[in-house]
């Protein structure tokens, strides 16, 4: 299962992108311009073919991380059913509350997201699936 969860916000500003952890900063960038491909230990094999997959096919940057389910937003999708049922499940995000202050308030608007870089993540989501149908 993909979920596709945020994929809409994304600022070029530095310190734009906070995390649940601070040491999680050493690893991943300042600058809410990316995509992640997220998901518990459990699914890091389809992580990593999906950010394999995905890297590349358009100028966005996507980076992943696999993690316990205690990581705060780890799990914060509909994805999470679909673990409850024994099911591999994946979340493309860009990070939604970590980057974007207005996330679910009356402040979350259209005319605040980034149509463009949505399309790419999309167009990459494409590519991970068109990749992942003709694989062996």
């Amino acid at each position: 299962m993909i979920c596709l969860e945020m994929i809409g916000y994304y600022s070029d500003e530095p310190g734009s992108q906070s995390y649940p952890m601070p040491v999680l900063h050493l690893f991943y960038p300042g600058r809410g311009n990316f995509l992640t491909v997220a998901g518990d230990f459990h699914n890091r094999d389809s992580i990593a073919l999906a950010k394999s997959a995905m890297r590349g096919a358009t100028p966005l940057p996507v980076h992943s991380i696999s993690a316990p389910r205690s990581l705060p937003g780890i799990d914060f999708s509909d994805h999470l059913n679909y673990w409850a049922q024994g099911y591999p499940a994946i979340m493309i995000t860009d990070t939604a509350f970590y980057r974007n202050d207005r996330y679910h308030t009356e402040r979350d608007t259209p005319d605040t997201l980034d149509y463009e870089r949505m399309a790419q993540a999309v167009t990459a989501t494409f590519e991970l699936i068109r990749k992942v149908a003709v694989a062996p």
